[in-house]
C-alpha cells in the first residue's frame, strides 16, 4: 500500500530538519521541545516506516544521508507553506501555528474540503465523523477564526479555510515529492505529473509528450484534468495540478511563472459544404455574415475574435464554449464559424467534415506555454517530462 504523505508524523519530519541542522540529537531535542530518546525513538520510527536511512549516528554527531537532506529540504519548504497559510488564514495566538498542526488534522481537513460534509467525508477516509469534527475544531483554535460553515447539509470553507486548504495541498505535495525522490523503497505515492490541459494542447502537444514519457519510464504517471485557463489556474495555485499547459495570459501573475514554448496561428473553420468554404479569401465582411461559437469572455480565444472584427460590424455569437469537442460538433450540423488551430481539427479537415474557411490569419496569432507555481520544484522525472515536452515542441515548429 502507498504510503501518504500525511501517513508521515509532522513533528518528526520537522524534527529531522532540525537534527540534520544542529548536527546533534541532544542540541535538536532542546529545540523542538523532546526528550533525546524520545526524538531519537520518533526519527527511527520515521526511518522505519519510510523503509530508508536518513540520519547517520557518528560519535562526534549526526550526517544526513543523501536521502535525509533531500526530505528535510522538501519538509522545511511544506512547513514553510504551512506557515504562510497560518498566518494569512487567521490571527492566531501561537508564535508558530504550524507547528501545532497534526497530520491527521490536515487530513481529515482537506478530506471535509474535497466531501464538502462530515458525512461523504467520512465516508471518503473511513474517519468517524466525531474524529472530523474534533480536528476542524483543533485547527480553528490553533487559527483562532472559524474554518468552515455550515451550508445546508454541507459545509463550505471560509476564506481563512481556502487559504489554509491552500497550504495544507501545496505542503502535502512537498512531502509527496520527497517521497519520490528518496525512491521506491521509501513506498509514497506513484511518481506523477499533474497536468492541467487547455484545449489547444490536448490535440497534439501533450499527446507526444506522454507517448515519449511513457516509453522512457513506464512507472511514471501522467494525470490529465481537461479545462479551460480559469478552471484550472486555482487548482494550480492549489497543488491539485503540477503545470497548466495551453495559451498564456498577457495579465502580469506574480505568484506564476510562464514559458513560452511556440506560436499558434489561428484559422476559420466551418463545415464541409460551407457556403464560404469555396472562397479563396472571404473578406471581414463577408465572415460577419455568419454566426460564430466563440470562446468565453477573458479567454485569448475570444480576444483574438474581437480583434478579427474591431472597427466593423460585430457578428452574431450565439454560442460560447471552451470545448472543442463540443465545437466540432456543432460545426458539422450548422453554418456557424469559429477559430481554431489546424492542429485540433486536423483529423476533421482531413477526414473532410470541416474545412478552413480562407487562409490561416495572420492577425490572430496566441501564445502556447507552459504555466507552473513560482515556487514548484519538479521531482526529476517531472523534469523530464517537460523536457519532453520542449523536444515535441521543436519537432511541431519544425513540422510547420
Amino acid at each position: 500500500m502507498a504510503l501518504s504523505p500525511f501517513d508521515l508524523n509532522l513533528r518528526h519530519l520537522r524534527a529531522l530538519s532540525v537534527v540534520i541542522a544542529r548536527g546533534s540529537m541532544s542540541r535538536a531535542a532542546e529545540t523542538v521541545g523532546l526528550s533525546q530518546p524520545a526524538l531519537t525513538q520518533g526519527l527511527a520510527k520515521l526511518e522505519r516506516t519510510i523503509g530508508t536511512r536518513l540520519l547517520v549516528r557518528q560519535p562526534d554527531g549526526v550526517l544526513a544521508t543523501e536521502a535525509g537532506q533531500g526530505l528535510a529540504e522538501r519538509a522545511d519548504r511544506a512547513f514553510a507553506h504551512l506557515a504562510e497559510a497560518a498566518r494569512q488564514a487567521g490571527r492566531s495566538g501561537f508564535a508558530r501555528p504550524e507547528r501545532m498542526v497534526t497530520a491527521t488534522q490536515l487530513r481529515a481537513f482537506l478530506a471535509l474540503a474535497d466531501a464538502g460534509s462530515f458525512v461523504s467525508a467520512a465516508r471518503a477516509t473511513g474517519l468517524s465523523q466525531p474524529g472530523l469534527h474534533a480536528a476542524v475544531r483543533d485547527l480553528e483554535q490553533i487559527c483562532a477564526v472559524p474554518i468552515v460553515e455550515r451550508q445546508g447539509r454541507g459545509v463550505v470553507l471560509t476564506r481563512a479555510g481556502r487559504r489554509l486548504a491552500r497550504g495544507a495541498r501545496l505542503a502535502r505535495s512537498e512531502i509527496a515529492a520527497g517521497l519520490v525522490e528518496i525512491g521506491p523503497g521509501a513506498g509514497g505515492d506513484a511518481n506523477r505529473i499533474t497536468v492541467g490541459a487547455m484545449p489547444l494542447s490536448r490535440a497534439v502537444l501533450l499527446p507526444r509528450a506522454i507517448a515519449a514519457m511513457v516509453a522512457a519510464e513506464p512507472g511514471f504517471v501522467v494525470d490529465i484534468v481537461d479545462g479551460a485557463w480559469r478552471e484550472l489556474v486555482d487548482p494550480l495555485r492549489d497543488g491539485v495540478l503540477d503545470v497548466m499547459v495551453g495559451a498564456l495570459r498577457d495579465e502580469d501573475l506574480p505568484d506564476l511563472v510562464q514559458r513560452p514554448l511556440l506560436e499558434d496561428r489561428l484559422m476559420v473553420v466551418g463545415r464541409r459544404g460551407h457556403p464560404l468554404s469555396s472562397e479563396r479569401a472571404p473578406s471581414v465582411a463577408a465572415l460577419a455574415a455568419y454566426p460564430w461559437v466563440i470562446g468565453r469572455p477573458g479567454s485569448p480565444l475570444r480576444l483574438l475574435w474581437q480583434s478579427l472584427f474591431a472597427g466593423g460590424p460585430t457578428p452574431l455569437a450565439p454560442v460560447e464554449c471552451g470545448s472543442v469537442t463540443a465545437i466540432r460538433g456543432i460545426l458539422r450540423q450548422s453554418d456557424l464559424l469559429t477559430l481554431l488551430s489546424r492542429d485540433q481539427v486536423g483529423l476533421e479537415i482531413e477526414a473532410g467534415v470541416l474545412t478552413p474557411i480562407g487562409p490561416p490569419l495572420t492577425q490572430t496569432m496566441r501564445t502556447i506555454g507552459l504555466t507552473t507555481r513560482m515556487d514548484w520544484r519538479p521531482t526529476p522525472s517531472q523534469m523530464r517530462f517537460l523536457s519532453l515536452i520542449d523536444q515535441v515542441t521543436e519537432r511541431i515548429v519544425s513540422e510547420n
